[in-house]
């Protein structure tokens, strides 16, 4: 089988089609058309049925492309390796994270990591959607509690907590003395469904419970943080998102929300070997966070 012939094949099944094969790679379509089909010919069967308007690929080039994708990922890891030396991260390098953790804690990552690989070219892009490694192009993405996934490994390395917090002047309601939650002002996440409730976490004793009763609602954690800072009311934050503005007296901080804590997970295609840039970026990870906790940066 042609090598170069089946990475042809599988640039293009990666891609959805010729078109967008050939911007990406910078070759011809016409060059990978005939690439393609000097290898089902080599096959003696179609892998692709072209149309007018789309690309679909037969059953034959669905179970080709599975099969080969991550080995021809690998195989171009290993001749980059061979070329540059392993022992030296060089190339581009790219990461999914989610947009809170990218703003928030990602510049100081990139920039030690930047200054330490500066033949790598790092590119992070800030986004809460679930992306997929191989078809989205990365080399390694970050995510919030993940759900498990066996097209996927990697390794926890931040636990967070939720903690509520309030404007500086917003006074801390009592509990009732009915038990039921003590009524508060808050901004929610557009997500929160109704008659959810608050504990804070008092240790040996029983959680303080909050009622808490929307006056805004956002699709950010950063729209709810600026909401907060602006006095509109209390909300449920990351801790790696207020921590400045609690040391700070911005904003108050009320109690830790009850519940285990936030687990960040990164994570990289089960079908691909670490390679020495991913390493490196996780190491830099680790130094900035070696007992696995956040821990507001000293100023």
């Amino acid at each position: 089988m042609d090598l170069q012939a089946l990475s042809d094949f599988d640039l293009v099944a990666a891609h959805g089609g010729f078109g967008r094969a050939a911007r990406v790679s910078g070759r011809s379509k016409a060059t990978l058309s005939r690439r393609v089909a000097e290898l089902e010919d080599s096959l003696g069967v179609r892998l692709i049925e072209r149309g007018s308007q789309t690309l679909r690929l037969t059953d034959e080039g669905r179970a080709l492309h599975e099969r080969t994708h991550g080995l021809l990922s690998e195989i171009t890891e290993a001749g980059e390796a061979v070329v540059l030396g392993a022992s030296t991260p060089r190339g581009r390098l790219r990461v999914s994270a989610p947009v809170v953790f990218a703003h928030v804690a990602l510049p100081r990552i990139a920039t030690r990591f930047a200054l330490a690989y500066p033949e790598v070219q790092l590119e992070i892009v800030a986004e809460d959607r679930k992306v997929d490694p191989i078809e989205d192009g990365y080399d390694l993405i970050i995510r919030i509690d993940p759900s498990p996934d066996e097209r996927l490994v990697g390794r926890r390395f931040l636990n967070d907590n939720r903690l509520i917090v309030a404007p500086p002047d917003m006074p801390r309601p009592s509990p009732p003395a009915d038990g039921e939650g003590a009524a508060v002002r808050a901004v929610l996440l557009s997500a929160t469904p109704p008659g959810t409730l608050w504990r804070i976490s008092s240790g040996a004793d029983a959680d303080i419970v909050l009622k808490p009763e929307p006056i805004l609602r956002f699709s950010s954690l950063l729209m709810v943080r600026d909401a907060v800072l602006a006095g509109a009311g209390a909300a449920i934050l990351p801790e790696l998102l207020v921590a400045e503005d609690i040391k700070a007296g911005r904003l108050a901080y009320w109690g830790r929300h009850a519940g285990p804590p936030v687990e960040i997970w990164a994570l990289q295609s089960s079908r691909r070997l670490i390679g020495a840039k991913v390493r490196a970026f996780l190491e830099v990870v680790g130094r900035t966070f070696p007992e696995k906790t956040f821990v507001t940066p000293s100023t």
